[in-house]
């Protein structure tokens, strides 16, 4: 077999000059200048540029074809690497140093003129780059997060095949088990009016690998949800799915921060470990968010004993139905404008809050939202509480619990990107511990699963969960990185008693409990090992790796905001006959 002779365009450099290679690739750029032309000429690698030029021995054919290149014709040509004088070299290219003098060039394909200018910077929106996203992909950025995501993934499975596991595939086509998102549907066709479901998560599966004793189950796996859309969540999305049997929170933890210290270096990005952990409650308190950004200050702090004696109704009312009067202070946000309070204001009523209450401390007084309301003493008190400095702002909220760290937490980070308070380049792990294992939910009126209902109570908490649900603790773990979760997992239920009890817990009866997870439980009884795991977010990861703000830009194909591929322009309709195989028949919206 012929050994492939080809060379990256962006590889070369000193080190190849007089050495004869063949580029194949794309047209950057032409610059013609007669009887010397040069082309810039792209491909995965990088860019390289070409000489054509009569007088160092292209022939005149070739000569001819460089004439008629355009941006994006695909073109094979072979040369000879030479190195640039100084006055010619580009500092602002990899091979910079080095072109390379054409002797021969074949013109593979043409290209029409594309509709947007491949480049590392383009003004194009994104609605047509993802309708042209084979254009777009061409553009380095986007090629160096995929091959990023690529390099991620070989790390990831070289890891846990170092460390005794398996990967194992479970089925894209289950049954529908919906708690937690919707799920997506696919409709039968032998079976008619009845569906399958493509998988949330492999959870089930992977638990029933564990009672099969195949003990470390590892997968990349595709999962769907049917749910709202925003810049870090998708329809169909990634995960490292991890489990394995005879294990514990600490096991699972330090296994997962042995990953991180292999795979994120590939970024160039350190890890510390151990990462440092901090329970559900200290996160909600400090931050008012259960995956809190640690990289800057500006915690919340609890003004219960500041205002106890206060007058002002919106304080009065938060302490007297077991609610919460917190604040954060702003360094130096005394010069924020009204305009911007009122912004800030806005803010905080989407999240729920009725208002924002704000005070400004300045030498000679406090100036404040609740002026009207506040009592000569009121200044030092707030001062004091708020250990405020001249020139500091602090934001307050006050109503039920959930609404104030909801409303407060979003405001930290809020003022922080906007203040520019978050330091670059910091990479702060954490590992968030002891969640609540249920919430209550108001509109269903029933207790739900936090994480999912195969999470463990902790074992201390076990005689509370028919007495005290609100109460237990679940033997459950995020990791998170500068504000953002990277994944979660737990310690499992492996048993049919207490999995049943969990599932009376969430409302679930006996009779529908066997109904959808009665294979899970009926598995249960054939000794389950004690089991645990967790599943990591690829993109997520890969995007935070990649510096990126959207996963749109570390997923090849990915989806709109409103789940739309506009390249393929899906989703679609479909004729008549395959509704008809399916035994499905649509109706109109209104009827």
């Amino acid at each position: 077999m012929e050994r492939d002779q080809r060379s990256g365009a962006g590889t070369l450099e000193r080190k190849d000059v007089g050495r004869e290679v063949k580029l194949e690739g794309w047209v950057q750029k032409r610059r013609d200048f007669g009887e010397l032309i040069f082309v810039d000429l792209r491909d995965r690698t990088g860019i390289a540029q070409v000489v054509f030029d009569r007088e160092r021995g292209v022939d005149a054919a070739s000569m001819s074809r460089a004439k008629e290149l355009r941006s994006e014709f695909v073109l094979r040509v072979t040369g000879v690497v030479h190195e640039r004088s100084a006055e010619t070299r580009n500092v602002r290219m990899a091979t910079g140093d080095v072109e390379v003098v054409a002797q021969n060039v074949e013109i593979l394909n043409r290209s029409d003129t594309p509709p947007f200018q491949i480049e590392d910077q383009v003004t194009a929106n994104e609605d047509l780059r993802l309708k042209h996203r084979y254009l777009d992909l061409r553009r380095a950025p986007l090629a160096r997060n995929l091959v990023l995501r690529s390099d991620v993934s070989f790390k990831v499975r070289d890891y846990l095949h170092r460390n005794g596991f398996l990967e194992i595939e479970t089925p894209i086509l289950t049954r529908s088990t919906p708690e937690g998102a919707r799920d997506f549907l696919v409709p039968s066709r032998v079976s008619k009016g009845e569906f399958y479901a493509l998988p949330q998560s492999p959870q089930l599966f992977k638990q029933i690998l564990m009672v099969s004793g195949l003990d470390r189950y590892y997968q990349i796996a595709r999962c769907f949800r049917d749910e709202d859309l925003r810049a870090d969540r998708q329809p169909e999305f990634t995960q490292i799915d991890i489990e394995a049997s005879f294990t514990d929170e600490l096991s699972v933890q330090s296994l997962i921060e042995g990953m991180f210290a292999e795979v994120f270096p590939v970024a160039g990005i350190e890890v510390p470990a151990p990462f440092p952990r901090m329970t559900w409650q200290e996160a909600m308190d400090r931050f008012g968010i259960d995956r809190p950004d640690t990289r800057f200050g500006m915690e919340l702090i609890d003004l219960e004993d500041a205002v106890a004696s206060s007058q002002f109704a919106p304080f009065r009312s938060a302490l007297a139905e077991n609610g919460l009067v917190r604040g954060i202070v702003v360094p130096g946000g005394a010069k924020l404008s009204r305009k911007r309070l009122d912004d800030l204001t806005a803010v905080a009523k989407q999240f729920g809050a009725t208002g924002l209450i704000w005070m400004k401390f300045e030498a000679a007084e406090v100036t404040s939202s609740i002026r009207k309301f506040m009592t000569p003493g009121d200044d030092e008190t707030f001062r004091s509480a708020l250990r405020a400095g001249e020139g500091d702002l602090a934001l307050i909220i006050a109503g039920d619990r959930t609404v104030v760290w909801d409303a407060l937490g979003q405001l930290r980070l809020r003022v922080a990107r906007d203040e520019g308070m978050i330091p670059e380049n910091r990479w702060n792990f954490l590992w968030v511990v002891d969640f609540p294992l249920l919430e209550w939910d108001a509109e269903g009126k029933r207790w739900a699963a936090r994480h999912h209902p195969f999470t463990s109570p902790r074992l201390d908490h076990l005689d509370r969960l028919e007495s005290d649900p609100g109460g237990v603790l679940a033997r459950a773990y995020d990791v998170v990185l500068n504000g953002l979760e990277l994944g979660g997992g737990s310690i499992r239920i492996n048993t049919p008693e207490l999995q049943s009890r969990m599932f009376r817990a969430l409302g679930i009866s006996d009779e529908e409990a066997r109904e959808r997870f009665g294979f899970l439980l009926e598995a249960f009884r054939y000794g389950a090992p004690p089991h645990g795991g967790i599943a990591l977010g690829l993109d997520r990861m890969v995007m935070v790796m990649a510096r990126a703000s959207s996963l749109r830009d570390v997923i090849a194909f990915p989806k709109t905001a409103s789940g739309q591929d506009l390249m393929t322009d899906a989703p679609a309709a479909v004729d008549q006959a395959q509704l008809q195989d399916l035994g499905l028949e649509l109706r109109r919206r209104d009827a």
